[in-house]
């Protein structure tokens, strides 16, 4: 079956053969090409980054000199406790969690291959400063990010591990990678001569990472064009640091997919190195290929959602012993005992049918929660589950509390509400709101970073 895969894709072989030839490049490729700081407006739009300061790569150095520590003094992620959060709604973050998950990780790889922690969208939502310094105490090598922003971010807070983009930045930003010492994914020609020319003018050898398309359609070179594409690109001032691809279905049955992907990386592999590049280091293992795939280990593994506590999907939820690190909280900030008939909230679609409490939390969906869960979640109130009731509101939000018997009411203002954490016996969690919606737990986590402030609880061993 991969012999006949193998055959109708190399049909078209020989025209790609031109496109990469050394020659020239596609329109595409040579349109955006662009001299360095060509974008003046995109340069002003990292005025923050520029405070970085004037980290340089020596000449012939892969990584250079270490990033000039004189930053600017600038507050990054402010710290807060749960008496001081400028608001009474909060995320907190578990960092002796995330020490914990990633040494799980370095346990089931061994001590011989590396870890790239995945820190992109603000580390899923938790804070990407405080997590890559934990995941890097405690087993992690390096750090992948989606951006040069994000990248330049991590350098402003003083951190010197390698940064791997996982994916091409637009080609005017190769000014910026160089400056930062940040590691781009290369897909396309034309970026990858920008980069080496850039390089090149400043007597540095930039390294990259070739990214390899084996099926999933996303990003990457075919794995059967990536020899030739070695060849266009080759360039004094580039650096073939490492080589990887992207599952589509790691986490998935059947196989079939998955093992279809393997095969043709290894198959790109194997023609790279008979053509003589060194692939360097190579890495195509997400989380849930980290925990059922050993044969994708390779010499890197890309630690993402599970490096949170979370499992990379249902049919894996328990595999390892990994701890949540995120609970979202917040208090009541009113309470009012409506009379019964009484609507709540916009469209007053739920009304009161019994002597019940209404109290409001200051939590919405600009705050990350779903105005899709209006009226379907529960939350966590003095022990008890408590229903939301009403549409979820862009600030806040309302919770029916059942009154007693003898009319009693059960909260007031100031009480702690949970969102997703445990309370008592009980616990709601990020699967349980995911399944919900009908979504999946790496979505409800990256939501909750729009606004709400963190507090984070241990120290992850820094």
């Amino acid at each position: 079956m991969m012999a006949q895969d193998r055959a109708g894709r190399r049909g078209a072989h020989a025209r790609r053969n031109a496109r990469f030839s050394t020659g020239g490049s596609t329109r595409q490729d040579t349109a955006r090409m662009a001299t360095p700081s060509a974008n003046g407006n995109y340069e002003r739009s990292l005025q923050q980054a520029e405070s970085i300061g004037a980290g340089q790569f020596g000449k012939g150095n892969l990584y250079g000199a270490e990033v000039d520590m004189r930053f600017r003094t600038q507050a990054l992620d402010r710290v807060f406790t749960r008496d001081t959060v400028p608001k009474d709604a909060w995320i907190e973050i578990d960092l002796d969690a995330i020490a914990h998950n990633v040494r799980i990780t370095r346990a089931r790889i061994g001590a011989n291959r590396q870890i790239a922690a995945v820190v992109k969208a603000d580390a899923y939502g938790h804070g990407a400063i405080p997590v890559a310094r934990v995941a890097l105490k405690n087993g992690a090598d390096r750090l992948a990010v989606s951006s040069v922003e994000e990248g330049a971010k991590l350098r402003n807070a003083g951190i010197n591990a390698p940064i791997l983009i996982l994916s091409q930045p637009p080609d005017y930003t190769v000014d910026l990678l160089l400056k930062y010492n940040l590691v781009p994914t290369v897909c396309t020609v034309g970026f990858a001569r920008a980069l080496g020319e850039a390089a090149a003018r400043r007597g540095v050898v930039a390294p990259f990472h070739l990214a390899i398309d084996t099926g999933m359609n996303r990003i990457g070179v075919r794995s059967y064009d990536a020899a030739d594409f070695c060849r266009a690109i080759a360039h004094k001032g580039l650096f073939l640091e490492g080589t990887f691809t992207h599952f589509a279905t790691a986490d998935e049955e059947p196989q079939t997919d998955f093992r279809k992907q393997l095969a043709r990386f290894d198959e790109a592999l194997s023609e790279m190195r008979a053509a003589g590049f060194n692939p360097g280091i190579v890495h195509a293992a997400n989380s849930a290929a980290i925990e059922r795939f050993p044969e994708t280990h390779f010499d890197m593994v890309r630690l993402g959602i599970t490096m949170y506590g979370l499992a990379p999907a249902p049919s894996l939820r328990g595999l390892d012993d990994l701890r949540p690190a995120m609970a979202v909280k917040c208090r009541i900030t009113y309470a009012k005992e409506p009379a019964v008939g009484e609507g709540v909230s916009y469209g007053m679609n739920y009304r009161v049918e019994k002597p019940v409490q209404i109290v409001t939390v200051p939590l919405g969906y600009a705050d990350g929660l779903s105005r899709a869960l209006s009226g379907r979640m529960q939350v966590i109130l003095n022990g008890r589950i408590c229903n939301q009731v009403g549409n979820i509101c862009m600030d806040q939000m309302m919770i029916e509390v059942p009154v007693s018997e003898s009319g009693v009411c059960a909260a007031e203002k100031g009480d702690e509400v949970v969102i997703i954490g445990s309370q008592g016996v009980h616990e709601i969690t990020v699967d349980d709101m995911a399944d919900l919606l009908g979504t999946i737990n790496y979505e409800i986590i990256c939501d909750f970073k729009m606004r709400l402030p963190r507090v984070y609880l241990g120290t992850g061993g820094i």
